[in-house]
């Protein structure tokens, strides 16, 4: 992943002990190294070390027991041709760090990852942000998934603020989104930063993109109800990237009207309003499913977030479409009993009308189902929490 790899190195040795790693360095072919290591060269040696922090003096010493590679160039620490790191991995456990590391790496660096994108990039500095705007490093592994790249056109159905479109703009997309709220998509309304009472008139997403140089890579974002999609039929899309909400900060919602309406009975004017009515979590996924089924391109990704009560998850309840084939499947811990799971699906085959209800025919569907009450399990825990903290502090 371009903004999850921090660096890119051709492994020239490793071991468990300094010994292990030296026997291994010198099993190395010669002829690999001397490309590298000639008299008209130049490098430097880095030292890594994760999870434990080494002074200068241990860092000259492990350089120094180097000296057996057959280095002829020159050093120059400044702007070397080359360059060469150890790296050390002393575990993950901050409060346990061992006395030596677990492993130890040598090998020529190659290149860095994007990683400075998050920081450039970052929800704090960003123009127009709501309440649930995506992480900045998140939006760029999204991206990753959904194999973003320049001239594509991706897409969000729930596009709140803009952050996952910024991050596919970045890599060169043209992007599209819409929301059914009306007030995120004008930017209008009362503003989610702290001490600030209204949006500005300036706060929007075309502004975000405007703020990175990314405005010629907008397309229009449109309010609309993603349950039901106004598109002619084709295939529009290289990635839809979206995360639907869950219930948690931001409602799920649909347009409806709250009564049955009989056959026979005139329809609605068209100057109606109708009323927002709740959208449960299983009918969404599976109606974004369709929706990704219809409209991407062959070989085309879409990539979201699905919520899960962890006690009760199983694999069986990712969502399935015929039409869609599943990539990857990864998981953030939201707290103890819930987390969420970054879901990429590719599209293998072209989409025919009966495949719109084939998802009641599977297994998937009925499990997932018991997702729909993920809110009042995710606020039940929180509430548990609440209670085991204030009854702790009474003691």
């Amino acid at each position: 992943m371009r903004t999850t790899i921090k660096s890119i190195f051709e492994l020239w040795g490793h071991g468990k002990s300094p010994e292990e790693l030296y026997s291994s360095l010198r099993n190395y072919p010669v002829e690999k190294m001397v490309p590298f290591l000639h008299s008209d060269s130049t490098y430097k040696i880095k030292i890594h070390t994760f999870n434990k922090t080494l002074t200068q003096e241990e860092k000259i010493k492990r350089i120094d027991a180097l000296e057996f590679l057959p280095f002829e160039g020159k050093v120059n620490l400044k702007k070397p041709q080359h360059i060469f790191s150890i790296l050390e991995d002393y575990g993950l456990d901050p409060n346990c760090i061992p006395e030596n590391p677990h492993n130890i790496y040598f090998g020529r660096w190659i290149a860095d990852g994007q990683r400075e994108l998050i920081e450039s990039y970052s929800v704090k500095k960003r123009h127009f942000i709501g309440n649930t705007s995506m992480d900045a490093g998140l939006s760029f592994i999204m991206a990753n998934h959904g194999k973003v790249k320049e001239n594509d056109i991706v897409f969000d159905p729930f596009v709140g603020t803009g952050g996952l479109l910024i991050a596919s703009a970045h890599f060169g997309a043209y992007v599209y989104g819409t929301d059914i709220d009306y007030n995120t998509v004008h930017g209008l309304g009362k503003a989610s930063r702290k001490n600030q009472k209204w949006r500005g008139p300036d706060e929007n997403i075309r502004a975000n993109l405007r703020q990175y140089g990314l405005e010629k890579y907008y397309l229009d974002v449109l309010v609309s109800d993603a349950s039901k999609p106004s598109w002619r039929k084709g295939t529009y899309f290289d990635a839809i990237i979206t995360d639907p909400p869950y219930g948690i900060r931001e409602s799920t919602r649909r347009t409806g009207s709250q009564k049955e309406i009989p056959k026979g009975i005139e329809k609605c004017p068209e100057s109606h309003v109708p009323v927002s009515l709740s959208y449960h979590l299983s009918d969404m996924f599976f109606d974004l499913l369709n929706f990704a089924a219809e409209t991407l391109v062959l070989g085309g990704r879409l990539v979201y977030w699905l919520p899960v009560y962890t006690p009760e998850y199983t694999e069986e309840m990712v969502p399935w479409h015929p039409c869609l084939k599943l990539i990857s499947n990864c998981e953030q811990k939201l707290s103890g009993r819930t987390s969420r799971r970054l879901i990429t699906m590719e599209k293998v085959k072209g989409f025919e009308n009966r495949d719109q209800y084939s998802h009641l025919l599977s297994d998937h569907f009925l499990p997932y189902q018991g997702h729909n009450s993920f809110r009042e399990k995710y606020f039940s825990g929180v509430t548990k929490r609440i209670a085991k903290e204030e009854k702790s502090s009474q003691e």
